[in-house]
């Protein structure tokens, strides 16, 4: 997956080289969104409609505010810019929608930091454990020096940017086959996880047997007992109704993840300059009361989960941190570098 992804980003940014050395006509000519809707660069804009990609279910909050998003923008831009939100993984899995995104046949799309690692692979450094000593520390690396050395990756290759980071939350634990409370209780156990390295590398280091699947099929994994557990943010275990097919909740906080609102670069620069403004106004806007309502939820959620069955408990997330700290020294070598882990140090509140 990794090597096709990256393949596919050489072939993009080939083309754009050889269009680059043709003539000057087609920057004259409208540019179309993937669905096909064009806007003017020279003169007065057609409306676009661009379509928005992402995995969680239509109840999740992200995909709630994501509609306020949308609405708000369409109403702005008096119906210019029109996006149409496809929730539930409807225009894929989530590596399927990376692709559509870099090939332009889709506009935007959801993803977090760590997924795209797949083509960049340093931003492997958010599945890194226990990463900020509390949840403002890692609002602050976002919104100042850390967050900008994300974007810049995000950018580098010219085909895509992030508008901003739209907060999951704190990643928790569920399963089948007994609470974990320290590290020994994880040994044997399948959890599902990403396709990330280092995310696998953190479960195996605690004893799990890691189990890589798109999100789009854990639901029925967890029925069908391919899987025994799985790891998210409590906003996902409960959109998704994991509470139907798991036990047992432990709040371990192990990751603290974020979702990158991806747009395709060719189509944002296609886009009026006034146009531009009220779409990162809203993300903005969106993102800042995604925040508001994550640290009113948590306690609801919880509460939630246990009336509808499930065990929660506490965990000793000390011993989780001292067991997983030797990957940090390991990765920063291998894979994440000095730059981008000196600009997340600067803020992990440690």
């Amino acid at each position: 997956m990794k090597g096709k992804l990256r393949a596919l980003v050489a072939l993009v940014m080939s083309a754009m080289m050889l269009t680059s050395c043709g003539t000057n006509s087609a920057s004259n000519s409208t540019a179309t969104s993937g669905s096909g809707s064009q806007a003017s660069g020279s003169t007065a804009a057609e409306p676009v409609t661009m379509k928005l990609g992402l995995s969680f279910a239509d109840s999740h909050l992200i995909t709630q505010e994501l509609y306020a998003m949308s609405n708000a923008v369409k109403e702005r831009t008096n119906g210019g810019i029109d996006i149409e939100i496809y929730a539930d993984s409807l225009l894929g899995k989530e590596s399927e929608m990376y692709e559509q995104l870099y090939m332009g046949t889709i506009d935007m799309a959801l993803e977090t930091i760590a997924f795209q690692s797949t083509t960049h692979p340093e931003l492997t450094i958010e599945d890194l454990p226990y990463m900020f000593a509390t949840r403002e520390d890692g609002y602050k690396a976002l919104d100042g020096g850390y967050g900008d050395k994300i974007n810049e990756i995000i950018a580098s290759d010219g085909q895509i940017r992030n508008l901003g980071f739209m907060e999951l939350g704190y990643r928790h634990m569920t399963n089948n086959v007994r609470p974990i409370n320290t590290p020994d209780d994880m040994k044997g156990i399948k959890f599902r996880t990403t396709t990330s390295d280092l995310r696998l590398a953190v479960f195996e280091a605690l004893g799990a047997q890691p189990v890589s699947m798109s999100f789009s099929e854990v639901f029925t994994g967890l029925q069908q007992n391919v899987i025994d557990g799985q790891e998210s943010p409590l906003s996902t275990i409960d959109s998704s109704s994991f509470a139907e097919v798991q036990k047992y909740l432990s709040l371990t906080g192990h990751f603290w993840t974020n979702e990158c609102l991806l747009v395709n670069e060719k189509l944002w620069e296609s886009l009026p300059e006034e146009w531009q403004t009220i779409l990162q106004e809203e993300v903005d806007a969106c993102e800042t009361r995604i925040r508001e309502k994550n640290i009113q939820s948590d306690e609801e959620l919880v509460a939630k989960l246990e009336s509808e069955g499930m065990e929660v408990n506490e965990v000793d997330k000390s011993a989780f941190a001292e067991k997983l700290q030797p990957l940090y020294d390991e990765w920063e070598g291998k894979v994440i570098g000095s730059d981008l882990m000196d600009a997340y140090r600067e803020y992990s509140g440690y």
